[in-house]
């Protein structure tokens, strides 16, 4: 069984690698999906989050636009909301993976750091800043907020330095699929 971590600052296309991924047999683990779930109510994190930043909290749930402007806006409260949600969307990715039955398993994670422990093979999808901003914004995220967000993350070489592989989604989407495909020879289909 293969186990890939795929990460990537925003806007760089790792979903889209995902869904190629996908397309060619990978079982997808989408990690902000479970970190969604962590803080819904009832979720591991939800009392820890709610109590810590008070002011997100509305109609009974954490408003997660309230609370990206709290910790993108500094860096401490990030690391924070990462000390609080991170063990317990780890442990959910882990129990994903152990249910899946696929050969390939791609856990997307948008983060630079390990999470998932030794084992697992990381790609990482990197664009260009001002092409990663374009994305984000022709996705309807306001621009304010993405360049906020694209701050609190790590630069590109520290995103480079963390990665096993690199697909660099700079070109149109065949250009991504042809990577995309190179890799999946490389380093799934090769064994």
């Amino acid at each position: 069984m293969s186990r890939v971590v795929l990460a990537g600052p925003i806007g760089s296309g790792k979903s889209l690698v995902g869904a190629m991924l996908a397309g060619r047999g990978a079982h997808v683990i989408e990690a902000d999906r479970l970190g969604h779930a962590v803080l819904e109510p009832g979720g591991e994190a939800f009392d820890a989050v709610a109590d810590r930043w008070p002011a997100v909290v509305r109609n009974g749930r954490i408003d997660r636009g309230l609370l990206a402007g709290v910790v993108f806006a500094d860096r401490s409260e990030l690391q924070r909301l990462e000390t609080l949600t991170h063990p317990h969307i780890a442990s959910r990715i882990h129990a994903a993976a152990r249910a899946a039955t696929d050969a390939v398993i791609v856990v997307e994670l948008p983060l630079v750091v390990d999470l998932l422990g030794p084992g697992w093979h990381r790609l990482v999808v990197l664009a260009p800043y001002e092409v990663r901003l374009a994305r984000a914004v022709a996705r309807g995220m306001d621009e304010h907020d993405v360049r906020r967000r694209m701050a609190a993350q790590p630069p590109y070489d520290v995103w480079e330095a963390s990665a096993d592989s690199v697909i660099v989604n700079d070109g149109d989407r065949d250009a991504l699929a042809a990577a995309v495909d190179a890799w999946w020879e490389r380093f799934v289909a090769s064994g």
